[in-house]
């Protein structure tokens, strides 16, 4: 018997980020509601990983724009009430002050009563906004029997690129302790087993739940903390030598391949939330959505099967390196590397190429789409061009960033 099967657990997801860089995608949602992948939402890969895990009790703590996000986990995450299993969505609520959270520690600060009423021997908090595949259960594995508070999980990165990440530094006599935190470091010490290489945190923590509770009370009455997990809490117990570091590379997912195993991506910008489609529509995915062994959840309603036609012209639908959802029509139309969500329509003679199209896009006869992010009900005229002139589309009022161009949930074209 392993130390996680003995101990009980609650997850806490963290899902009130506002995505401000994920604009417009983001004016209408919160960011772990944005869609990914065609079917998929942001936080399915999250509560993915910690049921996939043996964990079935699991609270959402949400906050920005979260109607869209509080719905869909409403409907598509029910477990089974007979042995007491729950995925809750709980907004903010100002139980301890007039005021929303001031931070992530502050959103479990406000949310204790969830840990007091589920009385966990162990908590874990993950983030909602990352595309990977974890298995949680051996992170707390390692925390049980490190005897560790807490336990960072983190991913390995050269060392030139140290300077983008908040960096963990070990303790080079036992690699699995934390020494210090480093916040982009320009000089760092690399690894003992690679110098090459550093640790950087993957914002998923393991807590022991006693431990927690009395952290996060703490830092609440802090003069000038942030009221951050990975900026004040963590720190707090490496100052104290109880932080312990989780590599993400010893993490073995059932099903994973060669090619996609120890895969994270935080899709926190535009060109990161597009170059992570472009990784599962590769022809040797990158991340690959086709694990049987590791599924990851969703719900993407009622839709009718895909629709590959000829237009009325005779001309042959083409669709090559592409995810097309349910409920997809393209008739006699061309799609290269672009994922499709539901109910999207490719007309005849329309060219969609390197792009991600949300629910119910429509392109219309003889359009070409390239380079682009069209969020849900877009309408491209026919014969209109979209990121194929950067300058046309910016006079077009429409956003254009890292050579994509961006359309907001229903944005109209421009009259010609």
């Amino acid at each position: 018997m392993n130390g996680t099967s003995r101990k009980r657990v609650l997850a806490i997801v963290l899902a009130g980020g506002e995505g401000k860089r994920l604009m417009p995608l983001t004016a209408d949602r919160a960011k772990p509601a944005v869609p990914f992948a065609g079917i998929y939402r942001l936080i399915d890969f999250a509560l993915s990983n910690v049921v996939n895990s043996g964990f079935l009790r699991v609270v959402v703590l949400t906050q920005y724009k979260s109607h869209s996000l509080d719905r869909h986990v409403t409907t598509t995450w029910r477990m089974s009430t007979l042995l007491g299993n729950y995925v809750a969505p709980v907004p903010a609520q100002q139980r301890l002050g007039k005021h929303w959270y001031l931070g992530s520690a502050d959103a479990i600060y406000q949310s204790l009563n969830l840990i007091h009423d589920d009385q966990p021997d162990i908590v874990v908090v993950v983030g909602a906004d990352h595309v990977y595949r974890m298995d949680f259960a051996q992170m707390i594995d390692q925390h049980v029997e490190s005897g560790a508070s807490c336990t960072v999980a983190a991913i390995r990165q050269p060392i030139s690129l140290a300077d983008q990440f908040g960096v963990i530094d070990v303790n080079p006599a036992n690699p699995r302790t934390i020494r210090e935190f480093l916040e982009k470091p320009k000089d760092p010490e690399g690894l003992p087993d690679n110098p090459d290489e550093v640790l950087a945190s993957m914002g998923n923590y393991v807590f022991d739940a006693d431990a927690l509770v009395e952290a996060v009370t703490r830092d609440s009455d802090m003069q000038g903390s942030k009221h951050d997990m990975g900026g004040d809490i963590v720190p707090a117990f490496v100052r104290r030598h109880e932080a312990g570091v989780y590599d993400f590379k010893d993490n073995q997912v059932p099903g994973a391949t060669d090619r996609d195993r120890g895969y994270w991506r935080d899709v926190g910008t535009m060109r990161s939330y597009y170059d992570a489609h472009m990784d599962v529509v590769s022809p040797l995915p990158v991340f690959n959505l086709y694990n049987g062994q590791w599924p990851i959840y969703t719900d993407y309603g009622p839709q009718p099967p895909v629709k590959l036609a000829k237009g009325a012209d005779g001309s042959t639908p083409v669709s090559e390196e592409s995810l097309l959802s349910p409920g997809v029509v393209v008739s006699g139309g061309q799609v290269r590397r672009s994922v499709l969500s539901p109910a999207v329509r490719v007309e005849q003679g329309a060219i969609v190429e390197d792009s991600v199209l949300m629910d119910n896009v429509l392109v219309g006869e003889g359009a070409v789409v390239r380079n682009a992010i069209l969020d849900k009900a877009v309408r491209v005229p026919p014969g209109a061009e979209l990121g194929v002139d950067p300058d046309l589309d910016r006079k077009r009022g429409f956003m254009v960033e890292d050579g994509l161009t961006v359309l907001g949930k229903g944005q109209p074209f421009p009259d010609a």
